[in-house]
């Protein structure tokens, strides 16, 4: 019975210190908790939120640069297609390169056709070959670029089959292949995306539940004789919920705004490096490092998603927990 009377006493200084609509079975209009607000281990579940949607936010920021990055790519190369002649004994190269310029000038949707020069040619296997080399004896092709115009579409069966008919050594490259390659690096872009993000949600999930269990532990007393006394279900998981769901917001606000921190930064970081073969890369690789106001939308979202979880997650342990206690 001391035991008993010991939490009784407890949950009465308790229930002295909430307002009175604030006890159970009425409806609440104070800011009363039956759960520390200020406490160790809310400040550490705060910063693990805040950790997680900052991971979320800039995996998140990183997946739809990169996938905007990818679709300019392949709306570029989808405009472009590569006209190869190569050298053919008995045959001037430079009459076949001005007959295979005519025909794709004749295609309907063309809107540009260039020809490379023979030091331009020359030029484009330096990267593989080194400069100061000598390719006069080496059958090398003469490109001709054909540009698209945007919102057209060109039949290249057709044109391959003329240019096999009239020139000889000449092939059409439509770049189907990169295109290919491009969606499927988006692909896996949005899988990765989505796998990182899944697991930082569990690691939300797990550690909210730890906390809450940890909360029901330290206020056990108070939370059996608030069950035993009829205090329902809900109202314990609505205190519980409450205050988690305030720690996800507070945990998510400082991890989204750190996020759209280091996003904004990233761009006059860039600037830093312009002329170097890493922004170039990078630029390639990512785009701009601007994610506009659709990613500005995201990261509010993903703040709200995650202090959701928070408070969803709670709830549950608790109620979890009450039923065991029946």
């Amino acid at each position: 019975m001391s035991t008993i009377n010991v939490a009784i006493a407890a949950v009465r200084q308790q229930l002295e210190r909430l307002r009175p609509a604030e006890r159970p079975g009425e409806q609440s209009r104070g800011d009363g908790s039956i759960v520390p607000r200020d406490s160790i281990a809310a400040n550490a579940l705060a910063a693990v939120v805040a950790i997680m949607t900052f991971l979320a936010t800039v995996t998140s920021g990183g997946v739809s640069m990169v996938i905007g990055a990818a679709n300019e790519w392949q709306s570029e190369v989808a405009r472009e297609m590569t006209i190869q002649v190569r050298p053919t004994p008995g045959r001037d190269i430079d009459a076949e390169v001005g007959k295979a310029q005519a025909l794709a000038r004749a295609a309907s949707g063309v809107v540009d056709v260039r020809a490379y020069s023979r030091e331009e040619s020359d030029r484009l296997l330096e990267p593989w070959l080194g400069t100061g080399l000598s390719l006069d004896d080496l059958p090398v092709p003469r490109m001709i670029a054909v540009r698209i115009a945007r919102g057209a579409t060109v039949d290249t069966a057709a044109l391959r089959q003329v240019l096999a008919r009239d020139i000889v050594g000449a092939s059409l490259d439509d770049h189907r292949g990169w295109i290919d390659r491009m969606r499927r690096m988006a692909r896996a872009a949005i899988a990765g995306g989505f796998g990182v993000f899944g697991l930082v949600l569990a690691a939300t999930i797990l550690s909210v539940a730890f906390a809450t269990r940890g909360a029901m532990s330290s206020n056990r007393p108070i939370i059996e004789v608030l069950h035993y006394v009829g205090a329902k279900q809900a109202y314990i998981a609505s205190q519980f919920q409450r205050h988690f769901l305030g720690l996800g917001l507070k945990g998510g606000a400082l991890g989204g705004g750190a996020a759209l921190l280091s996003l904004a930064l990233a761009g006059p970081i860039s600037d830093l490096f312009v002329g170097t073969a890493g922004e170039a890369e990078a630029s390639a690789l990512f785009g701009g490092f601007s994610m506009g106001f659709t990613g500005f939308m995201l990261v509010v979202g993903e703040v709200i998603l995650i202090a959701a979880i928070t408070a969803l997650t709670s709830r549950l342990v608790v109620i979890h927990t009450l039923r065991r206690i029946d």
